[in-house]
Parts: C-alpha cells; sequence; structure tokens
C-alpha cells in the first residue's frame, strides 16, 4: 500500500518551466492543497542576455537567434557560405564596380545589400546602419526567404 505523503510530496515538488518569451516561470503548489486549482504561482521575470563574440561566428549565431524569433528561416552554413562568397567576411565591403553601383547605390556589408534592399527588409530590434553585421544578414535573409524561400536556396549573387 504506497504511503499517503508521497503523494502529497510529489504535489509540493517545485517546477521550473520556461515560457516562450524566456522568462522563467516558477510555480509552487500550497501547503496542502488538495488540487492543481489551489496553486499559486510566482512569475519571476528574468531576461537572459546571451554573449555573442564579435567575430562573423558570434554575428551569424546572433543573426540566427534574430531570424529564428521572427520566423525567417536560414541556417548557419547557408548563410555562411553566402558571406564567404560575397565579401569574404569583411562587414566594411563595398562594392563599387556592378550595375548596383553605376546606378549610384552600391551594394553593402557581409551580404552585399543595397540600401532599398535593407531598408524594406530590414528585422526590427536590429540596427539601421547597412554596415552592422548583424543588421546586414537579418536584412539579407529577410529579402532572400521572401525572393528565394530561404538564404539556404541562395547559390549566386542575388
Amino acid at each position: 500500500m504506497p504511503a499517503r505523503g508521497h503523494r502529497r510530496t510529489a504535489r509540493l515538488a517545485r517546477t521550473l518551466a520556461l515560457a516562450g518569451t524566456g522568462a522563467a516561470v516558477l510555480a509552487l503548489p500550497l501547503v496542502g492543497a488538495t488540487s492543481a486549482s489551489a496553486a499559486a504561482t510566482t512569475t519571476a521575470a528574468t531576461t537572459t542576455a546571451t554573449a555573442y563574440p564579435d567575430n562573423l561566428d558570434g554575428w551569424i549565431r546572433e543573426a540566427l537567434d534574430i531570424m529564428a524569433q521572427n520566423g525567417i528561416p536560414g541556417t548557419y552554413d547557408g548563410i555562411h557560405r553566402n558571406i564567404m562568397r560575397e565579401s569574404s567576411g569583411n562587414p566594411n565591403a563595398v562594392n563599387l564596380w556592378d550595375s548596383n553601383a553605376a546606378a549610384g547605390t552600391p551594394s553593402k556589408g557581409l551580404l552585399q545589400v543595397i540600401d532599398p534592399t535593407f531598408q524594406a527588409y530590414h528585422v526590427a530590434g536590429t540596427s539601421w546602419d547597412p554596415y552592422d553585421p548583424v543588421a546586414n544578414i537579418t536584412a539579407a535573409c529577410n529579402y532572400a526567404a521572401q525572393r528565394y524561400g530561404s538564404i539556404d536556396n541562395v547559390a549566386g549573387a542575388y
């Protein structure tokens, strides 16, 4: 015959769950509570900031996190492959010789985005500077998602 105290102990166990917003929720049942409706819930609004290194790897990883929050598809490999082809990883790269440059809107940054495209596909919460690596990646990936389904589907100049 199981002990009655064992069931009560299980009800009193603390549960820590992560909500979709990143805030931690701590649920503590009341002592002697006999149903779930009698449990008290305490919400602790904690924010955990992720530190990303200030290099190509960190910029891609930060961009991927922002993209995930905004439903923009793409993978590390797809982004990295396109960056290496477009700018060799130089966030200050500028193309001064193609048709965009001839028209007065040179391609800029890691993924060589022209200003009108950057502005149209800018992702909220990122810098408005097209040379900002994370802003450049997220805007370019947002554009590629709308036009090609994902940055992963881009295999040449876009």
